[in-house]
């Protein structure tokens, strides 16, 4: 079950908040909240919820210990359970089919590998909890006693799928004693229709376009022009982008809708100028956990400059291996570990200097990005070289007319899509806000009235585009 689902929207979230909303008490509302988001986890499969109920009580056991004890010994040796276990957890069923593929290749042994199924969030609700003991253990948070409000923290369904990593002190508070307002209400609806728009129309749309031009078969991508590959790699590249900012959108929207405040994950990042600024705007939650309990105890940017890009390439490296068990992600993190390096030896300063402007600096991060998205795509080796080779015209042609014919298809489509990738809705949206609090009167009353409008009409065309599924007709505007 996803968000951008018909079942989810009106099968799962409708009623849950509809009874959410009849409760006051918020023990009653977060019992009500763990319930559902453990049937949001059976649905991925019965056994693994068993999984997430196991890693949280250990979570929950370990921080308890660690908070009881006064000795620092203890608390270091029950911190290191929690580690072993909780990665130990997270490799068997994340990465032991690649480990062992990757032995196999090697040395021809074992003769099985088991296929395992990834479990539903493991990733990020371990993560979560790892955050968790550890704060606790640095004293930042106090330790949660109650099993339940951990297992609460942990299967928040809001989260689950693709973010935000929430850390347990942001919401802490908010667990215990929450008050939830109809601006609230009103804000998460928005947001959350705004994230299902993203993902149900333009997201969607954009994967169409892309699996048309470079699709994962090395049959076709040999066949395949050299502005297919540029064409479709652009799709991909706004794909990926309106896809995973689509969900931390939804996430924020339905914490909100029920009163628990989490962090902005995504922040236009296809704006920036440097590649470092793109990785301070995307995907916050992860690289500020990397941040925090990664890079920083590995000694940080402290102890020297060859220490220091030790400490990224670790960073890196795991960054990489985060986002899948496979060579292409491995090699996609460490890609930009190059260019993150480059910039802190020189390329930063140079790109700062007056003779470079914005835009120069602007063009390089979409070009760093636009060739990583090329890494990040393809986990079939070949198929990956083959790619990089048609982008620079080697054995393909330049043009074709099914190029053509998508191009011109897609054109207004696209268009759309890019700019959705950048703040101009935002900031014309900010500025009517301010001229209706300066103006007052009819303007704030069509300010108020296009802020009810615009939620109403996004879930009415993304319903319809999940309606039409194999034809959407929001997708294509044909000249």
């Amino acid at each position: 079950m996803v968000f951008s689902s018909l079942l989810f929207i009106f099968a799962f979230l409708v009623p849950q908040m509809l009874i959410y909303l009849l409760l006051r008490k918020t023990k009653a509302r977060n019992i009500l909240l763990l319930i559902f988001s453990l049937i949001f986890y059976a649905f991925g499969g019965p056994l693994y919820l068993i999984l997430l109920l196991l890693e949280a009580f250990l979570s929950w056991f370990t921080a308890g210990k660690i908070g009881e004890t006064q000795f620092s010994k203890m608390k270091k040796r029950w911190l290191i359970m929690e580690l072993v276990s909780m990665f130990g957890l997270l490799v068997v069923f994340k990465y032991l089919t690649f480990i062992l593929t990757n032995i196999k290749w090697f040395t021809g042994w074992p003769d099985f590998i088991p296929e395992i199924v990834l479990p539903i969030g493991i990733s990020f609700y371990t993560f979560q909890l790892v955050s968790y003991v550890i704060d606790v253990y640095r004293g930042e948070v106090s330790y949660q006693k109650k099993y339940w409000k951990v297992l609460l923290y942990a299967s928040l369904f809001h989260q689950c799928i693709a973010g935000p990593i929430v850390r347990y002190k942001t919401v802490a508070e908010e667990i215990e004693e929450r008050e939830v307002r109809l601006d609230d209400v009103a804000y998460g609806v928005r947001r959350f229709a705004v994230g299902l728009a993203k993902k149900a129309i333009l997201a969607n749309g954009c994967a169409a376009v892309a699996d048309k031009l470079v699709p994962e078969n090395l049959e076709i991508l040999a066949k395949a022009s050299t502005l297919s590959m540029w064409l479709g790699m652009a799709a991909y590249m706004l794909q990926i982008y309106l896809d995973f900012s689509a969900y931390s959108d939804m996430a924020i929207g339905m914490g909100r809708m029920v009163g628990f405040h989490y962090l902005e994950n995504f922040d236009y990042p296809y704006e920036a100028h440097t590649v470092q600024g793109f990785w301070r705007k995307w995907h916050i939650s992860l690289s500020s956990f990397f941040r925090d309990y990664v890079y920083i105890p590995l000694g940080g940017s402290r102890r020297g400059s060859a220490r220091t890009i030790f400490n990224m390439f670790i960073v890196w490296a795991l960054t990489g291996m985060w986002h899948g068990a496979s060579w292409n992600f491995i090699l996609w993190g460490l890609y930009f570990f190059v260019f993150l390096t480059l910039e802190r030896l020189f390329l930063g300063k140079l790109l700062e200097k007056n003779g470079f402007s914005r835009f120069i600096g602007h063009l390089y991060t979409l070009i760093v990005v636009y060739f990583g998205w090329v890494l990040f795509r393809f986990t079939d080796t070949k198929a990956l070289i083959e790619v990089v080779k048609g982008l620079f015209m080697q054995g393909h042609a330049l043009y074709s007319l099914e190029t053509q014919s998508v191009a011109l298809n897609n054109l207004f489509f696209l268009a759309a899509a890019l700019l959705a990738c950048f703040p101009l809705g935002h900031r014309i949206r900010e500025a009517m806000m301010k001229r209706a609090q300066r103006k007052g009167g009819f303007f704030l009353h069509v300010t108020g009235l296009t802020d009810m409008i615009t939620p109403a009409v996004l879930l009415i065309l993304s319903v319809l585009a999940l309606v039409g599924n194999s034809y959407n007709p929001f997708l294509y505007f044909r000249f």
